[in-house]
């Protein structure tokens, strides 16, 4: 029987910052280490998310008009409900390390930095949805929006292409919430190589571990 708790990892940032990446590295790092790991993401961890995950991003068929505000968080919020009840909890429980591509946070500084929200009604939404789940640390690979978009390798999806004001702010909105929570959070510098933004992951992760 596996005495290790499970320990509850996100990260975070824009697009294009190479989190798939480190993620991989992470995983990999910590199953040499012989731990259980899970690696999932937002939106799109289950099969109900990955259905909502293609009307976020893609829009509703036949749909002329944008999803309301109000209805985006709940999507977004529904994602994770499902998520957290189906993926996330249940590996935990058993003692993984469970890894995701976004959480909270990326709610909180999308929707909130830039869809009329405010962050407070995002994060009660959220918290409500996930039962309180928030992760033991979170990694925000940090860069300036304008240098990520030139390493995205593939059409910008509707959060992507919402203009460089909104990425700006988006970024600033995860800088915000890192400065608000320093327990949880590591900014880790991530316009360096990959070696240097997985030197700073794994100093760290010796510690939460």
């Amino acid at each position: 029987m596996d005495m290790h708790q499970g320990i509850f990892i996100s990260f975070e940032g824009v697009d294009g910052a190479g989190k798939t990446t480190q993620v991989n590295r992470l995983r990999d790092e910590l199953e040499a280490m012989g731990r259980e790991v899970v690696v999932t993401r937002e939106p799109g961890g289950t099969p109900l998310g990955g259905a909502i995950r293609k009307l976020l991003l893609h829009g509703v068929p036949g749909e002329s008009a944008d999803i309301a505000p109000r209805a985006e968080a709940l999507l977004f919020a529904a994602d994770r409900a499902q998520h957290v009840a189906q993926v996330v909890r249940p590996a935990l429980e058993r003692g993984a390390v469970v890894i995701t591509d976004r959480y909270l946070d990326s709610s909180l500084a999308y929707q909130a930095g830039g869809r009329e929200l405010t962050a407070d009604e995002v994060r009660s939404l959220s918290m409500w949805a996930t039962n309180g789940l928030l992760p033991a640390r979170t990694y925000l690979l940090d860069m300036d929006p304008a240098l990520s978009h030139t390493r995205l390798d593939h059409d910008e999806d509707r959060m992507e292409s919402a203009g460089d004001a909104f990425q700006r702010r988006t970024r600033q909105a995860f800088l915000d919430l890192a400065a608000g929570e320093p327990d949880r959070f590591r900014v880790i510098d991530a316009s360096g190589t990959v070696e240097d933004v997985w030197r700073a992951i794994r100093a760290d992760i010796a510690d939460l571990l």
